[in-house]
């Protein structure tokens, strides 16, 4: 089965940098669309940051950012560590959110597979 586990959050001063880590089990992210999202209380669930997969033609991945996070956070992978990584720059309070990894096996619908969420509280 697939399971998807993040890395602990934590609390985090403005201004403070940190990273996110999704590790993946029982499939490959090779070929398969991964994303970060955030659900802060009272809020939508708002789609972050995705990496795609290679596109059959070209080979070339394709990434999204939502304007918020865009120039302080950074979507990766590491297929050979089957892991996702969501680097966070220059965080505010406004990040504080419970932080979700996922993952889906085909491109353009929802995604299949999630993690549990983890906490990231910005906060002096």
């Amino acid at each position: 089965q697939v399971q998807l586990v993040e890395s602990v959050g934590g609390l985090v001063q403005p201004g403070d940098s940190l990273t996110l880590t999704c590790t993946v089990s029982g499939a490959s992210v090779d070929h398969w669309d991964v994303a970060w999202f955030r659900q802060a209380p009272g809020k939508k669930r708002e789609g972050l940051s995705c990496l795609s997969r290679p596109d059959d033609s070209t080979n070339r991945r394709k990434t999204y950012y939502e304007d918020s996070v865009k120039g302080r956070f950074t979507i990766s992978r590491d297929n050979a560590k089957n892991t996702v990584y969501l680097q966070m720059n220059s965080l505010k309070p406004e990040d504080t959110a419970v932080y979700y990894c996922a993952a889906d096996p085909r491109p353009g619908g929802e995604y299949e597979y999630w993690g549990q969420g983890t906490q990231v509280t910005v906060s002096s």
